[in-house]
């Protein structure tokens, strides 16, 4: 696939419920609890981002992978590559935007592939700056939220059940 650079595009999942912030956590809810305040309700776009080396408050949401042999990869192929194949290519390189909004190219051996993809929802498709960074997922019922979420985030069935974990 050489030749044309093709666009970025990051994976991306759908969430449709509210961004709640208790105390300072950000969280995703199918339910609006009125002991958090909410900063957003609506339908969520829902990204993943790969965290640096020694600097895990920094992550990039993929939305280009270049491989030191000259393909490039985009969407599930490249999200793909990066969880399974990337140490076999840490010269590789990584395009897209940071979770502070900032567009960036890092080489893939500067990432932490060992630590769990940050979380973080947008507005719209088509934001690069995220409006939140989520740490956990409050939901009774887990039928129609994305697998992908589910794998990345901790999900409590009650707001009373995150509190106790995250009190603990």
């Amino acid at each position: 696939m050489t030749g044309t650079i093709p666009e970025q595009h990051p994976i991306a999942d759908s969430f449709t419920g509210y961004i709640l912030r208790f105390a300072s956590a950000e969280v995703l809810s199918t339910h609006n609890w009125p002991e958090t305040e909410t900063m957003a309700e609506g339908n969520f776009t829902i990204r993943y981002g790969l965290r640096y080396l020694g600097r895990l408050h920094i992550s990039i949401v993929p939305g280009l992978v270049v491989l030191d042999y000259g393909d490039m990869l985009t969407g599930e192929e490249a999200w793909d590559f990066l969880i399974r194949k990337s140490n076999l290519y840490p010269r590789s390189e990584v395009v897209g935007y940071r979770n502070d909004g900032t567009e960036d190219m890092v080489f893939i051996r500067v990432l932490d592939m060992a630590v769990t993809p940050e979380v973080l929802a947008y507005g719209t498709e088509s934001d690069t700056k995220p409006l939140a960074k989520i740490t956990a997922l409050i939901a009774e019922d887990a039928s129609g939220i994305p697998d992908r979420l589910l794998q990345y985030l901790p999900r409590y069935p009650s707001l009373s059940a995150w509190q106790a974990e995250s009190n603990s």
